[in-house]
This record gives structure tokens, C-alpha cells and sequence, in this order.
């Protein structure tokens, strides 16, 4: 029947409402609510798209095979790679050593194989620091807010100013010893701010939602809060900037390595056998192991945060 307010002149013809019968109106499978269908999170999701995606597959076997060397290389050769002789000075490859020698006589197979134990290792721990204090900053600057995150954001915008390579290398020839761990400490100094930014604005995204409200009615303490309910909502993007930034801690260390700033000249690394060998790049392949070497794994991390962040990104997923 006609809609009529009341108070309201008379409705013109045209304009009237109807509504029909229950009975009458068809209800659509798409319509219906699976009651029986278990519910499904963001990394489940996540979890499934990465495994159709080739990119991923092809990435996470990539550094699933450079994790499985850097840990284990006495399973790929069981040459020292510190052992050089000057009878072998640019022998050609044999049986046992594929690659050759390099001017030194040092086994080139045995150092590639080495050497990416303490370029993934300075990776690895430059990340987790990167993201320990980036995330732990930025996610108290952007939920507490106020005076701290003033200090926060100042002190993250002058960091900001200074190249990370360039930073490193006047802060490494400061260093009288050079170690894994100083490399480490000093590339997680100067690029926590990205971490941070990125932290501190998905924390205050996830700030103001429903679920933190919830708490704060229940009684939850604001800290308790924070680390229960906001991180875990607001940790993804972290995770893409981090897998991202490990394959740029590796290249960073390469080249500090290569100009002789970086990790000490025992310690064999990809980074300083190609400063070693650099005169020998017109004659010889000597560069082409360690090179390669070190653009695949950053290659393969690089893919790896590609994939990750499409599947964590809503916009972009696919349906």
C-alpha cells in the first residue's frame, strides 16, 4: 500500500512505496550465510594466495637453499676457504674445485660457499634489530602519542637525513675491530625511522578500532592493550618492509665490504672477495661467483617482500 507519513501533504502519484510479500520474494543462494564455514584471518588468507603465487614458491626455495648454505657448508665442500696457496694462483677449475682459483690460490667454489654465512648472517641480525627498534618506537610514539611521539618523530627525521651507506662507512672507520656484530649494530642505527614510520602509522590506524574500545571497556591496561590487541593488527606491514630490507642490509654490507670498511679481511665474505679480485674482472670470471652469488639471494629476498605484500594488502589481492 501507498507510504504515508503522518503530518506530511499528500504523496504524489509516482513516488509511493511498496513493499512485497515475504512469500513472494525469492531468496538467492548468494544471499545465504554458510553458518558451517570455519572463519578465516588475514595470514590464513595471506597463506593462501602466497601458495598459488609462483613468485613466492620460487623465492622461499631460493633462500631456503642459501639458509641451508650459510648454516651447513661443509655439506657443499669440504675445502678451507682460508686455505690460499700461491701454487695454485689462477689455476684453472678441476676435479673438486669447480671454479678455479683466484690470484691468491685460494679455492673460489670453497669461499662463495663460505661467504654466505657472514653476508646472511649480517642480513639477518641487521633486520631483527632494524625491526625490534623501528617497531618498538613507532608503535609507542603512535599509540601513546603527545610528548613522545614528538621526540620520537624529531629524532627519527634527523636520522632520516643521513644515507645509510654513507653513514656506515664514516662510522665504520671509526671501529678499530670490524665484526659481524658491528656491522650489524651500525646499519640497524641508521635505518630504524623507516621501521618506525611504518609502525607508528599502522598503529595509530588500529588505535581507534572497535576491538581496542572493547578493551579499554573491559578494563585492559593501555600497555597490556598495545601489545595484545594493536601489534598484532598492525604488525604485516613490518613484515614486508622487513623481508624487503633484509636483501638491502646484504647489499649494503657487500659494499662496504668492498671498499674496505666493512666486515675484517678473515672473515670471508661475497663483498670482500669482490674487492680482492676486482683487477681481474677483464681477464677472468673470478667476479661472476660471489656476484652472482649475492644478486640472487638479494634477488630472491627482494621477490620474497613482492609476494608477501600483495598477499597482505587487501587492495590488491585478488578475489
Amino acid at each position: 500500500m501507498p507510504d504515508r507519513k503522518l503530518g506530511v501533504s499528500e504523496i504524489r502519484p509516482g513516488q509511493e512505496h511498496f513493499v512485497a510479500p515475504p512469500d513472494e520474494v525469492e531468496v538467492l543462494a548468494t544471499d545465504r550465510l554458510d553458518e558451517t564455514a570455519a572463519p578465516t584471518s588475514v595470514w590464513r588468507e595471506a597463506w593462501k594466495q602466497l601458495r598459488r603465487n609462483p613468485i613466492f614458491i620460487v623465492a622461499a626455495l631460493l633462500i631456503l637453499f642459501i639458509v641451508l648454505v650459510a648454516v651447513w657448508p661443509q655439506l657443499f665442500t669440504g675445502v678451507d676457504p682460508r686455505y690460499c696457496s700461491g701454487d695454485f694462483s689462477m689455476h684453472r677449475p678441476s676435479s673438486g674445485h669447480p671454479f678455479g682459483y683466484d690470484k691468491q690460490g685460494c679455492d673460489i667454489y670453497a669461499r662463495t660457499i663460505y661467504g654466505a654465512r657472514a653476508s646472511v648472517a649480517t642480513g639477518l641480525g641487521a633486520t631483527l634489530l632494524f625491526v625490534f627498534i623501528g617497531g618498538t618506537l613507532g608503535a609507542l610514539a603512535g599509540y601513546y602519542g603527545g610528548l613522545l611521539d614528538a621526540v620520537i618523530s624529531r629524532v627519527a627525521e634527523i636520522f632520516f637525513a643521513l644515507p645509510l651507506t654513507l653513514a656506515a662507512i664514516v662510522l665504520m672507520q671509526l671501529l678499530a675491530t670490524r665484526t659481524i656484530w658491528t656491522v650489524m649494530l651500525t646499519l640497524a642505527s641508521f635505518s630504524w625511522p623507516q621501521a618506525a614510520r611504518i609502525a607508528r602509522g599502522a598503529v595509530i590506524q588500529s588505535r581507534n578500532s572497535e576491538y581496542v574500545t572493547a578493551a579499554k571497556a573491559l578494563g585492559v591496561s593501555r600497555f597490556r592493550t598495545l601489545v595484545r590487541h594493536v601489534l598484532p593488527n598492525a604488525v604485516s606491514p613490518l613484515i614486508v618492509v622487513s623481508t624487503i630490507s633484509l636483501g638491502v642490509f646484504i647489499v649494503t654490507e657487500a659494499t662496504l665490504s668492498y671498499l674496505g670498511v666493512g666486515l675484517s679481511r678473515q672473515i670471508v665474505s661475497w663483498g670482500s672477495d669482490i674487492a680482492a679480485n676486482q683487477k681481474e674482472i677483464r681477464t677472468s670470471a673470478i667476479l661472476f661467483y660471489p656476484a652472482t652469488a649475492l644478486a640472487l639471494t638479494v634477488l630472491s629476498f627482494i621477490m620474497l617482500g613482492d609476494a608477501v605484500s600483495d598477499a597482505l594488502d587487501p587492495k590488491a589481492r585478488k578475489r
